[in-house]
């Protein structure tokens, strides 16, 4: 019979985290650990600072969304949930003008949970209250190991189905082309590797981050030229830009495909298009979506070649 060890989960977060700011915010703001929080969330969150000002008080960790710019608040509770953090977390929020909201806590109670429940009922889909519950596992004398457990938040589908009801024909169809994307592309395990999944949203475009705030991956489908679009699409760096600008032949051979270099007044893009019409039917979608995520990792390991 082969031996196995036990599972055991750790009570006590505070015989690993002894104080909430300088030691749990401390450990939450390293990257890594971030990246797991990120997962747990579904988007892809870069610090900005811990015990951030907000009039007289800090919040515990305010951060953005890399590719889009919305802004973060974390509030950290190794504790049951209370009224007091739960306060906390919308003074911080409207002080920062924060679009997500996470309430990170050691047991969420039921109250609580109604509560952040009708808060993501009541405000629109551009904003979204996580309650995440933080626990602690072992394995036999492992290292103690952290595990984010989402408990509470943003009901999109409902939201979603809000926001349709103003839309046009149009913008109906490019959220249901999206939503299709997001299926067929992170059920692909290779492209998901490269990127997490994001929100569809009823638009002609459909950002990927990089891990790189200065810049991002964007799909786009144009249905007035009937054209396909994958662009690195650079966010008010024009230093950036010059910099793969003086490297374009180099990343024309690369990519091995038609590339359009385009600077504006702000933003500057490196781009590929190709004819393709999403109004021709769910039928021929795929290859819509074969050649975004073949091409999107192409772009992807382009940006990490030349930004060096």
């Amino acid at each position: 019979m082969p031996k196995l060890a036990k599972i055991t989960k750790i009570i006590d977060l505070r015989e690993v985290w002894k104080h909430e700011a300088r030691d749990f915010s401390k450990w939450l703001s390293d990257e890594e650990n971030l990246k797991e929080l990120s997962d747990a969330v579904g988007i892809d969150i870069a610090l900005g600072e811990r015990e951030a000002s907000v009039g007289s008080f800090n919040a515990d960790l305010f951060a953005v969304e890399e590719g889009t710019g919305r802004k973060i608040i974390i509030e950290n509770q190794l504790t049951v949930t209370d009224h007091d953090h739960l306060g906390k977390t919308i003074t911080y929020a409207a002080g920062k003008s924060a679009d997500v909201i996470i309430w990170i806590v050691q047991r969420a109670r039921d109250e609580h949970r109604q509560a952040v429940e009708w808060l993501n009922q009541k405000t629109d889909e551009n904003v979204g209250f996580f309650i995440i519950e933080i626990e602690l596992w072992k394995i036999g004398d492992s290292l103690p190991a952290p595990r984010f457990h989402v408990v509470e938040q943003p009901n999109n589908w409902a939201k979603a189905m809000k926001a349709v009801e103003g839309l046009t024909e149009t913008k109906k169809l490019q959220l249901k082309f999206w939503q299709a994307f997001n299926d067929y592309a992170f059920n692909n395990p290779a492209f998901a590797s490269h990127f997490s999944q994001r929100k569809p949203q009823a638009q002609h475009w459909y950002d990927l981050s990089v891990g790189n705030s200065d810049y991002r991956i964007s799909l786009t489908a144009n249905t007035q030229k009937n054209r396909l679009g994958v662009a690195l699409y650079i966010s008010g760096n024009k230093e950036l830009f010059a910099k793969f600008a003086s490297q374009k032949d180099e990343i024309s051979s690369f990519l091995n495909m038609k590339i359009e270099w385009r600077e504006a007044k702000k933003n500057c893009q490196i781009l590929t298009l190709k004819d393709g019409s999403i109004k021709e039917g769910a039928a021929k979608w795929n290859l819509a979506f074969d050649w975004f995520m073949e091409t999107a990792i192409e772009f992807n390991g382009m940006a990490k070649k030349f930004d060096v």
